[in-house]
Formats: C-alpha cells, structure tokens, sequence
C-alpha cells in the first residue's frame, strides 16, 4: 500500500534510522494501514510474527489479569516499534497491544524484516537499545502505577501521550482511560472533572485537551519526568 499523503514510512523514527539502502529494500514490503482507536493488534502468547511502526498512532501495551482487568504498562508511538525484538529471534508476546489513538502505522512480517536486516551490527543495537528504553519505561511505569495516586497519574498520562502524538489535543474518551490506569470510570470522570476546573484541560466527548502544560505537570507525579527524561525527550521522541 502506498503511503497516504503527509504520512510516509520515514515518519517512524526507527525506520528513518536504517540505512537507507536498507529501508529502500525494505519499502517493498512494507505495508501502511489506519488502525482505529481499540483494534487489538496482539493477546498474550501470541507469536510476534508482524512488526508495527507507528507514523501517527499509539500503541498501549495492556497486562491482562486472570480476572479480565487490564492495567497498562508502556506505550509505543512513532519513537519505536510493537514487535520490534522480533527481529532477533521468533518471540511471543507477553502483553495485550492495542491501538490507543488511531493513526497511521507501516507493518512488515517479522520473518522478511529479520531477513533484510541479517546480521547487521548496527541496526541489532539500534533494536537493543529501543528494547533497553520500552523495559525503563515499563519498569517506571509499574512502579508509578503501585505508589502513586489516581490524579497523579492521569497526569503523567495525559502528558506523556501529548508528547508521543506532539498535540495538545488527545483524541481519548473517559472510558478508555479509566482502562489505561486501572480505575473505575466513575473515579475517572471526577479527577477529569478536577483538572478541568483547575483550568489544566478542557473536556469535550471523546476529546481532552490540555489547556495548560505547566499547571499540568505541577500535579502529575515524577514518573513523567524520569520517563522524559530517560526515555521519552519531550516533542521528539526516544534518541536512537
């Protein structure tokens, strides 16, 4: 499929940093899809046998209880790639991945990438090193999900998401974020309804923008600045 216009492959910073004989090769099998905003893209213990790259879009990587509750660990935007440690070896997947904002994402099968990219040296660290950033941030990110309040965290959340989409503007709904951090929706609707009035967001159905970055930063938690600082540069994306 070819690459719609305003969005091409390149616009995931994984495959922009490939050699570009190597991304020339690869575009032949590249595919480019839209995602909508729930599409689950892999369950656990799934064999990882697609690589997704996102242009536009976020991926949320969801673990699954044994009683069907879900908590989110990591997300994945056009800094990185779901699947991605694939390419060293057949793998399944430990998480749910599921599409959290709609957007733009190039997939090729794991076998063929593994093939294009063989043994280069180069690319295997590039991979490790974004595997290395995924582990830190899901590390931090149980971490804040076991410590920290339900307000903070909407916070760190809100933030991190505006950073890998480089919008203001989040295309999210109340229900699906309760999802995200594991609280009823109920509780959601009320800490939404808090950082309104405190003039940090302005909610309309199915949208969240944030109004004012600062105000929203004071209260989230400094799981958003360690995971800025370590993983996530604000606006750009991981440093590869």
């Amino acid at each position: 499929m070819s690459a719609a216009p305003g969005h091409n492959h390149r616009d995931n910073r994984i495959l922009a940093a490939l050699p570009d004989g190597m991304l020339s090769t690869m575009e032949r099998d590249l595919r480019q899809v839209v995602l909508a905003p729930g599409t689950t893209i892999f369950e656990p213990g799934d064999p990882v046998e697609q690589i997704y790259f996102p242009q536009s879009g976020i991926i949320s990587l969801l673990v699954v209880t044994a009683h069907g509750g879900t908590v989110e660990i990591s997300t994945i935007g056009r800094e990185g790639a779901l699947g991605l440690h694939r390419a060293l070896g057949e793998r399944r997947s430990f998480t749910r991945a599921i599409a959290q904002v709609a957007g733009y994402f190039s997939i090729i099968t794991a076998a063929r990438f593994e093939r294009i990219i063989n043994d280069n040296q180069s690319v295997h660290d590039l991979i490790l090193r974004y595997t290395e950033l995924l582990w830190a941030e899901a590390q931090q990110t149980a971490a804040c999900n076991a410590v920290h309040d339900a307000s903070s965290r909407l916070c760190r959340w809100l933030l991190q998401t505006s950073d890998r989409l480089e919008s203001d503007m989040l295309p999210l709904t109340q229900e699906f974020l309760s999802q995200m951090l594991g609280v009823r929706r109920t509780t959601l609707t009320l800490l939404a309804q808090a950082l309104q009035t405190k003039g940090a967001i302005r909610y309309t159905r199915g949208k969240i923008k944030i109004v004012d970055r600062a105000a929203l930063e004071t209260s989230a938690c400094e799981c958003y600045r360690v995971i800025r600082q370590d993983t996530l540069p604000p606006r750009i994306g991981v440093s590869l």
